[in-house]
């Protein structure tokens, strides 16, 4: 039997929260599942991660295989890996106006200076 650590999702369309679960491999994703170890959110600010480290650590000794996402999961609650930051994307328009704006700022140091 082979026992994975997975992400289990739940929640409504959209709107996906998902517990983090050991389960035999050859069940479906959202079925059934032998413990419960954690959760995450991913639609909180900051992303919510609550895995419970001594369950995982005896499940992982006794063979179970985490998945990458819950294995990146479980370095983020200990500490090893930073939590992933989301980038802020500027539009054209956006990037547009900075440049104005900068060009703005340098004409009138250049003004000021002379």
């Amino acid at each position: 039997m082979a026992v994975k650590i997975r992400l289990a999702r739940h929640g409504a369309k959209k709107r996906p929260f998902y517990r983090v679960v050991v389960a035999d491999g050859r069940m479906p994703r959202d079925g059934r599942y032998i413990e419960l170890v954690g959760r995450y959110n991913p639609l909180t600010t900051p992303k919510t991660i609550e895995i419970d480290l001594e369950k995982v650590d005896a499940w992982v000794a006794k063979g179970a295989q985490p998945t990458n996402a819950v294995a990146h999961l479980i370095d983020i609650a200990r500490g090893a890996a930073p939590e992933p930051s989301k980038k802020d994307k500027k539009s054209k328009k956006q990037i547009a106006k900075d440049a104005a704006a900068a060009e703005e700022a340098a004409a009138a140091a250049a003004e000021s200076a002379e």
